[in-house]
């Protein structure tokens, strides 16, 4: 979408402020130092626009250098105002130290400071416009014109591979940028900085420079696609259905969020509305959720070592629970038996009488109490087999 520059201030601060508008969004785009004097340029900024009925804000980070806690806390100030207006505010494109800062206080999520920078926009590292005013080339214009050549070679030139390394010399920051997405949620950074990484290497062996893409908007869903089939796939302790994973994410992505709006922890009734789902979802999810680090079961109880671990309380296999079952079984085939049979098996399993002392209790011969128990077990087990 054509993005048109409508004004530009220049002062004689650290501070300068770009802004333009693209579609029904508006873009802000400070450089150099966002301190505490300058934030409060920024602020009155940020506000006059909403006050003017302006809903869709973005303030691009591409171009700072710094930013301190001051100008963070006026992000998220007009953030929430912007919210209640029903508008929303973000701050795509931090990088370096910016980055760092927002991450450190917690609000680089909330302001989806990882995002890529807004159309038009250069990145940071890029050099200022030129004297008429004009843009200077996307970031990925050298990317594209190096997998452009490496295309056209054959596959066995070694100048191929050379121009591959460099892409992904150029390209890595990206993919660093769009990792720390997703930290905090249960996974070394250098794990998803590697994965991060893998999922460039796909999206550079996957381009196709002649489709005219910057290469930037193919890999950016190709990496994201990598992370998130990484924390699908690999980072749960047990299976968990993807529906629930994939809820998980989403909860811990408006938490922040949620938590600033309302000024207090989000309830599981709370995240479902935002979301547009049942709340018995959202509680599943959160469930779910303790799956992702099962406890160890060498893990001391009530934090003292002396009280044991799981794995001491846990129960074994009762090989009595089976002989319940089949006493409540056998108990009406038995009432069914003639008296005579009733009694020797009384006598032989409870009484522990031998067969020679059954005999002469009943007068009758060992061999024949020995017939009648044969028998009257046999019709015992194929009464229990037939049940």
């Amino acid at each position: 979408m054509e993005t048109m520059p409508i004004e530009k201030v220049r002062s004689d601060s650290v501070l300068s402020l770009e802004t333009w508008r693209n579609g029904d969004d508006e873009v802000l785009r400070p450089s150099g130092i966002l301190d505490y004097a300058a934030s409060l340029d920024l602020r009155v900024a940020l506000f006059e626009r909403l006050d003017a009925g302006q809903k869709q804000l973005t303030v691009d980070l591409s171009r700072l250098r710094l930013l301190d806690c001051a100008a963070a806390d006026t992000l998220l100030r007009a953030q929430l105002e912007a919210q209640e207006r029903g508008g929303a505010l973000r701050a795509p494109g931090a990088s370096d130290l910016v980055l760092d800062v927002l991450e450190i206080i917690g609000a680089a999520k909330q302001l989806r400071a990882y995002d890529d920078p807004p159309p038009g926009s250069p990145p940071v590292a890029e050099s200022d416009p030129d004297e008429a005013g004009n843009d200077p080339p996307s970031q990925w214009t050298t990317v594209n014109e190096l997998l452009r050549q490496a295309a056209a070679m054959d596959r066995g030139d070694p100048r191929r591979g050379a121009l591959r390394e460099r892409a992904i010399e150029h390209s890595l920051p990206l993919a660093d940028r769009l990792a720390r997405r997703f930290h905090g949620m249960g996974e070394s950074p250098a794990d998803l900085s590697q994965v991060a990484a893998l999922g460039l290497m796909k999206a550079i062996d996957g381009f196709d420079p002649d489709y005219g893409t910057d290469f930037g908007g193919y890999a950016t869903p190709t990496i994201v696609g990598e992370l998130k089939r990484y924390f699908r796939d690999k980072g749960w302790g047990v299976h968990v259905p993807r529906r629930l994973q994939e809820l998980r994410i989403e909860i811990n992505r408006v938490r922040d969020t949620l938590g600033q709006r309302l000024g207090r922890s989000p309830t599981p009734k709370d995240v479902a509305e935002h979301l547009g789902v049942d709340e018995e979802q959202i509680l599943e999810a959160l469930v779910a959720s303790s799956a992702y680090r099962p406890v160890s079961l060498f893990a001391p109880l009530g934090g003292d070592d002396d009280a044991g671990t799981l794995a001491d309380v846990l129960g074994d296999d009762d090989r009595d629970i089976d002989g319940v079952e089949f006493r409540q079984a056998i108990k009406p085939l038995i009432a069914r038996l003639p008296e005579r049979e009733r009694r020797i098996l009384s006598l032989r399993f409870y009484g522990n009488r031998t067969q020679a002392q059954i005999a002469a209790d009943l007068g009758i011969s060992q061999m024949h109490v020995s017939r009648l128990l044969s028998r009257t077990l046999e019709g015992l087990r194929r009464a229990l087999l037939d049940g």
